[in-house]
């Protein structure tokens, strides 16, 4: 008798060291959306996308959209980099057939860590999948945590204007849950220092205040580079394509230059709140762009 189907099964938790510290990348949830074109590079770019995507052997048509949070153990603190999507999906109609149920916290006990381990959260941007899981129920969720913003992306989604149309939900949600978590809030600027060997790096453009965050230890260095690439291929390889849910988007264009070029320049290991799980590789110049070299064994040593 032939055995049943069990079904998918993907690994959610990643887990190495850098120095001193250890990091964990922890794959919230995913979601299979339609569609690179129009999303990125826009109607006019459809045919050009198509054959992106065939060329690196990718369906134009679905593609895996994960949602990556980042937690670093620095032995003396345990600092957690955007808290996923929580329980946005049930508590919020709009959001229903767009996201899905986080599972952060389920995953982050399975990797040894509570939400009251948590000493520092850091938000890189105010879009909802990054701040969704803040809260639950309007309570906490990390409950002994002391929060990182930028301090654009704050003021620019804490004062509403010029707020695009297509975000005007997410204003809300940014007002109703991270607002209230300001009398216990830090907020930085571009080069400011979080903790002892990670600070903050500009990345402004998917959102006005798009913070990357540089991470170095014992030599090693490691940037969360977060939406600053919306994929691991139209992103790196048509950097100069916009990207519909990026708010700024000719900044955004030069934001992307600009860090890919540092960070091929820099060689250093990135790791990407959209890329596919573990979301940990390098990026290098290749054919008059760049591309994606997913990372092997190299950071289990």
């Amino acid at each position: 008798m032939p055995a049943s189907m069990q079904g998918e099964m993907q690994p959610a938790v990643y887990r190495f060291k850098l120095g001193g510290f250890e990091i964990a990348n922890i794959m919230d949830s995913k979601v299979i959306r339609e569609g690179l074109t129009p999303s990125f590079g826009g109607e006019q770019l459809g045919a050009e996308v198509k054959a992106l995507a065939a060329a690196n052997r990718i369906d134009s048509n679905r593609y895996e959209h994960p949602f990556i949070p980042t937690v670093v153990n620095t032995g003396k603190q345990l600092v957690l980099f955007d808290a996923g999507n929580g329980a946005l999906r049930r508590e919020h109609e709009q959001l229903r057939a767009r996201l899905p149920d986080g599972q952060l916290v389920e995953r982050m006990r399975q990797a040894g860590y509570k939400p009251e381990d948590v000493d520092v959260v850091v938000i890189t941007h105010g879009h909802p999948d990054h701040i969704g899981g803040l809260t639950q129920g309007g309570n906490p969720v990390f409950p002994k945590a002391r929060y990182v913003f930028g301090a654009a992306e704050f003021d620019f989604w804490k004062r509403g204007e010029n707020v695009r149309e297509a975000r005007k939900f997410n204003r809300e949600l940014f007002v109703k849950i991270c607002e209230p978590l300001a009398d216990r809030a830090s907020f930085i600027k571009p080069g400011d220092e979080v903790v002892p060997g990670i600070r903050s790096v500009d990345a402004a453009g998917h959102s006005p205040g798009l913070m990357a965050y540089h991470i170095e230890s014992e030599g090693k260095q490691f940037l969360i580079s977060a939406d600053t690439f919306g994929h691991y291929v139209m992103s790196l390889q048509r950097p100069e394509w916009q990207l519909d849910v990026d708010d700024d988007k000719p900044k955004a264009v030069a934001t992307r230059k600009r860090m890919l070029d540092m960070i091929a320049t820099d060689k250093l290991f990135i790791g990407g709140f959209h890329m596919p799980f573990p979301g940990i590789g390098w990026i290098e110049k290749a054919q008059g762009g760049y591309r994606w070299v997913p990372h092997g064994y190299q950071l289990n040593l």
